[in-house]
């Protein structure tokens, strides 16, 4: 098919281009930054350098490549470890992707006759509003406790669940776990190193994990297949912040985190950081695993981290 995917050089974009040549489709991949055309085109893709948020520009862009299927993994993000006590200041550029961004694409889709569009989402760690309530399915809401510093973040996430498989005529939503692997993450593994990370309030708050291939082999088989609608990619073991934390760190051969209590977590950090530490749920897979006949080449993070930090 000929599949037209955005964000094509960030840390899951790069892997899905490859992963999608390979599976034998036609890619027409995008990017903000010229000088990252050329990787695009010796990757076999056809490079088109372009600004998500410019409406015209975007539908143009669609409509010439005349896809089969729009990929949209646009983001902003730099994969550092700071800014946290702002989340909505640090991730302002991407819940404009998010949304505008979104609708834009949508737009597109329309315009060019594209039925299916397949977009990121997020089954990341966050403040929960019912902690300990078991694993979130692919129906439940993000349903993150109130922040003052988290308002528009959750609200772009829950805006891509909500709108893509409404307005477009095949739309799938792809909520990713927290991504490790090649291109993903590295910057954690220094602040790991350094115990920049601490163990906030005993770490009891649940994370969902995948490494950066296998979420890439997940988002071609929803390329390819399934039904619209809202599909968790994650791996099979979501662990409490107690569990992984010290083990990355044991991996990579550095001190174990340092333990902190809530209180002081919040001071140097902000409640978004406890929140994820204390108060998160992990997400199940088993609907991306039945319908699109996806299985995580890492099924456990343990696994993964030591094939990520080894090679």
């Amino acid at each position: 098919m000929r599949v037209f995917v955005t964000g094509a050089t960030g840390a899951l974009g790069r892997h899905l281009v490859h992963a999608l040549i390979a599976a034998g489709h036609d890619v027409t991949a995008t990017t903000r930054t010229p000088g990252k055309a050329a990787g695009l085109r010796e990757a076999g893709a056809e490079p088109v350098v372009l600004d998500g948020l410019d409406r015209d520009a975007v539908i143009a862009a669609v409509s010439a490549a005349a896809p089969d299927v729009i990929v949209h993994q646009m983001t902003a993000l730099s994969g550092g470890t700071r800014g946290f006590r702002n989340f909505d200041r640090m991730f302002a550029a991407t819940n404009e992707l998010r949304t505008r961004g979104t609708d834009n694409l949508l737009a597109a889709a329309e315009r060019a006759g594209t039925r299916r569009v397949v977009a990121q989402s997020y089954a990341g760690p966050g403040p929960d509003a019912r902690p300990g309530g078991g694993l979130k399915t692919d129906d439940d809401p993000l349903d993150w406790r109130p922040l003052r510093t988290a308002v528009r973040g959750p609200a772009a996430i829950a805006y891509v669940d909500a709108t893509v498989p409404v307005k477009a005529a095949e739309g799938i939503v792809l909520r990713y776990g927290g991504f490790y692997g090649p291109g993903a993450s590295e910057a954690m593994l220094g602040a790991v190193r350094k115990r920049m990370i601490p163990l906030v309030g005993g770490g009891m708050g649940v994370w969902s994990f995948v490494e950066v291939t296998d979420a890439a082999a997940a988002t071609v088989a929803a390329v390819e297949r399934g039904e619209p609608g809202v599909y968790n990619i994650v791996d099979d073991d979501p662990a409490p912040v107690a569990h992984w934390l010290p083990y990355l760190a044991q991996t990579i051969g550095a001190k174990p985190p340092l333990r902190v209590p809530a209180w002081l977590g919040r001071l140097l950090a902000g409640d978004l950081v406890v929140g994820q530490m204390t108060g998160s749920r992990g997400y199940s897979n088993e609907k991306a695993k039945k319908e699109l006949g996806w299985e995580p080449r890492y099924p456990s993070w343990r696994d993964g981290f030591r094939a990520w930090t080894s090679g």
